[in-house]
């Protein structure tokens, strides 16, 4: 298959819609806990979706999962714990810091962290100083990072322009100082996913020989993946339902939202997937330097996110300087999009 990095860029683009988006299921859950529609939300995104996907489109799953190189299935699904666990705390960054200040500091790291360590770690990083289209990838990576500091940068000052009643009329449980770590941690830990979809390229390539179309080869890589963070959050939902007595809320027919918890929560799920389903056909088309799909893809979430921000009155009361940072931080990424599409392109024009 010929690479097609624009095509790439705008499947990327689908993606970070998807993720940009599917928090806003999550407002209209009425009386759970956050662990409850977490994790019934975490079924759909984690186990239904991925599994329904790759059985309609990779022929032979279950054979391909069972001849799938053994270390292969360790590292993705090990890759996977792990970034559960940025998974978890991301939807705690969103809860402490709303959709824009959360996705540009839990991205900021795991854009810089998803996107280099793989290429160091592949042996592609100095290859790709040697190439004009190299160049070009790389400053793409780091405009986009660039954007996401002038992203953060407004956050800040946001924070320091309004006051805690006026953040708590759009993030009811806001808390800065909270959120802020919870989004280093979860930026870091996130980063992991690169990680595994790395470590699954076997089950990809044996998905392709029993007949998989190459735009859905990495479709059984991700059911590896999010089983390890299926195991993570399911573990800790349950803990704090536990601890907080909240397990009730999965069946307590007092609640006159029931039913529409249960549905809130599955689409929450069911669009999160999604990001991972452009994701892992945009991957496919990028070429040499397939890596630098995790610094679009961020960039992506982060620019619709943001604008659900503004939709959700999340910077209103904010002055003017604030508007123009949010809004610089915006265009510098779509910049870097082009940047790192035009690289990939570049670099598919030599093979």
């Amino acid at each position: 298959m010929t690479p097609s990095p624009f095509l790439g860029v705008v499947l990327h683009a689908l993606g970070g819609l998807a993720a940009g988006s599917f928090y806003i299921p999550f407002k209209r859950v009425r009386g759970w806990a956050w662990e409850s529609y977490w994790l019934v939300g975490g079924v759909f995104s984690w186990i239904v979706a991925p599994w329904m996907v790759a059985w309609l489109v990779c022929p032979n799953l279950l054979s391909v999962l069972r001849e799938a190189p053994g270390r292969s299935l360790f590292w993705s699904y090990s890759f996977g714990v792990l970034w559960g666990v940025g998974g978890l705390t991301f939807g705690l960054s969103m809860r402490y810091l709303g959709l824009s200040l959360g996705y540009a500091l839990a991205l900021g790291f795991c854009a810089a962290f998803g996107t280099i360590i793989p290429a160091i770690f592949m042996g592609q990083f100095l290859a790709m100083t040697a190439a004009p289209s190299g160049w070009i990838t790389l400053a793409g990576v780091v405009v986009c990072l660039a954007g996401i500091a002038v992203c953060g940068r407004a956050g800040v000052a946001k924070e320091r322009e309004l006051s805690a009643a006026q953040k708590q009329q759009t993030i009811q449980e806001f808390d800065f100082a909270k959120g802020v770590w919870v989004a280093v941690f979860a930026g870091i830990m996130s980063a992991c996913m690169a990680f595994g979809i790395a470590a699954g390229k076997p089950i990809a390539a044996l998905a392709v020989e029993r007949g998989a179309a190459a735009l859905w080869q990495n479709t059984p890589v991700f059911v590896v993946i999010l089983a390890g963070g299926f195991t993570t959050n399911f573990l800790w939902c349950l803990t704090l339902n536990v601890r907080n007595r909240t397990a009730r809320d999965y069946l307590d027919n007092r609640a006159a939202a029931l039913v529409a918890n249960y549905l809130f929560s599955a689409l929450a799920g069911l669009t999160w997937y999604l990001q991972f389903l452009f994701y892992g056909m945009g991957t496919t088309q990028m070429g040499r330097y397939d890596f630098s799909s995790w610094t679009i893809h961020m960039a992506f979430i982060i620019v619709f996110s943001n604008l659900w921000g503004f939709f959700f009155k999340e910077w209103k009361g904010t002055s003017r300087r604030t508007h123009v940072l949010i809004r610089a931080g915006l265009v510098v990424l779509i910049l870097a999009t082009l940047l790192v599409g035009s690289g990939n392109y570049l670099a598919s024009l030599k093979n």
